[in-house]
């Protein structure tokens, strides 16, 4: 996760303005293009997006794009991650034609490609002089591509998790944060540095329901303290003793030393509540710190500590992999390849190494997507702002094995997320069950034992199609 819609106050008349230039281009491909005022042959772009800062520089650079290329218009259909996933899919799955191009994840891309619903973007790569594919980080390239080795989205920016800690609040309390922590010294730590007097809470964690949500922070517990969502044979696992001793952890860290309101709590609440000093820990995406280090988003810049994602006894890795990556749909390949090529221009602007610089230098580097390309981290500039984080994302990212998720052997891959089309539907409902819990509308084992029969559901056909004997 995944993170979600945190608004920067200081360039929201930028983002506004764009927002209101391409807000009248309702239309996709080069239908009415005329009408609109531009030269014989131009196209408009439609481009389905989730929000959150980083897109929200790319809407507010638009005006760039457009002048150096007067032929092309871009239209923005700027999204909340939940809607984002779902009208996306929606439009995806069915053949729909009203994006030229979408966000989506590692999560989607290798699933997406299989099925024949994107455009292969190694041709288009190799067509680009400097664009420079073997820069993206490799863990992220390898994430975004399809059963035959290609690449069929590129990735925006790229992320692990870790734990964010406020470094003059362990020192007050004379409390040290290990090299790497377990998740019970972690439940400790929050205990000690909750004081509901000063509102402030001891951790932030991800409440809100949906499987890019709640179960983002949560999947990776649950692969800490050795729990899995199916066994080899596709049986299902959700309410083992492992799983409910870390769902249980979860709830109660949650509910005793969370912040007000933690079931419906996802990055933007977490982010503002972190940012503004109202919590000692906060847990989630890499790509949180450019957040937290905004001298004009932030009170606790410089204040912060970073710490690998917790682990449980065994010591695995266990920070998440993602990527917020564009791609183009097959659908816009039927408009013709002159539509392919207008879009390609504009995502590989987007996900470019001068694109980079460009956000650098005019939203400060703290906003530099982060985790995409292996060059971000050599640039001056970048390396002097990042220097709290940067080596911490990087290692995290490094150290996330989505072959290897768990413990003990499964028959699916990904770390905070099943890569299974059914995870979707699965992984919300079984977030819906695990809010309600934090929200103490039902006890833990309420919500696992209902999470158990979406599971098993799930797994009986695997194993039909599999010819499994469970």
């Amino acid at each position: 996760m995944t993170p979600g819609t945190t608004t920067r106050r200081r360039r929201r008349p930028a983002v506004a303005a764009a927002l209101l230039a391409v807000a009248s281009l309702i239309i996709s491909g080069c239908a009415g293009a005329g009408a609109l005022g531009l030269p014989e042959g131009a196209r408009v772009v439609t481009i389905a997006i989730v929000s959150n800062p980083q897109m929200e520089d790319a809407i507010a650079l638009t005006p760039r794009f457009e002048a150096e290329n007067p032929d092309i218009r871009l239209r923005f259909v700027s999204l909340s991650e939940n809607e984002a996933r779902a009208k996306i899919t929606a439009s995806v799955a069915t053949g729909g034609d009203e994006f030229d191009a979408v966000m989506i994840s590692n999560y989607e891309t290798p699933q997406w490609a299989e099925n024949g619903w994107l455009v292969d973007l190694d041709p288009l790569m190799a067509d680009t002089p400097g664009y420079d594919q073997d820069d993206f980080t490799p863990s992220i390239r390898d994430a975004l591509s399809g059963p035959d080795g290609h690449q069929y989205s590129v990735p925006f920016y790229g992320e692990s998790s870790f734990l964010m800690y406020r470094k003059d609040l362990f020192a007050e309390a004379g409390l040290t944060m290990p090299e790497q922590p377990t998740w019970p010294q972690v439940a400790e730590f929050a205990d000690r540095l909750t004081d509901r007097d000063q509102n402030r809470s001891g951790i932030c964690l991800r409440g809100l329901p949906g499987w890019g949500e709640v179960m983002a922070p949560l999947d990776t517990v649950i692969n800490a303290f050795g729990g899995r969502w199916f066994d080899e044979q596709w049986n299902a696992q959700l309410t083992s003793p492992e799983v409910r001793q870390a769902v249980q952890f979860y709830v109660d860290m949650v509910r005793e030393n969370g912040i007000p309101g933690s079931a419906q709590a996802g990055f933007s609440e977490c982010g503002t509540q972190f940012s503004q000093g109202n919590a000692a820990m906060w847990y989630d995406a890499t790509v949180a710190a450019g957040l937290v280090e905004n001298p004009e988003e932030s009170q606790v810049v410089g204040d912060v500590g970073y710490a690998p994602a917790p682990v449980g006894d065994d010591g695995r890795p266990s920070g998440w992999l993602y990527s917020w990556a564009l791609a183009i749909p097959q659908t816009t390949a039927d408009k013709g390849p002159e539509q392919v090529d207008a879009t390609w221009k504009f995502l590989s602007w987007m996900t470019s190494k001068p694109y980079q610089q460009l956000v650098g230098e005019e939203f400060g580097w703290t906003s530099v997507p982060p985790g995409a390309r292996q060059s971000t981290y050599d640039i001056p500039e970048y390396i002097e702002a990042s220097a709290a984080y940067a080596p911490q994302t990087q290692q995290a990212i490094t150290d996330a094995d989505q072959e290897n998720p768990t413990r003990n052997p499964v028959p699916y891959t990904g770390v905070q997320f099943l890569a299974i089309p059914e995870f979707q539907d699965l992984g919300t409902r079984v977030s819906q069950q695990i809010s309600a819990a934090i929200a103490g509308q039902q006890t833990v084992d309420e919500a696992l034992e209902q999470a158990q029969n979406y599971a098993e559901t799930v797994g009986e056909t695997y194993q039909e199609q599999e010819g499994v004997n469970p």
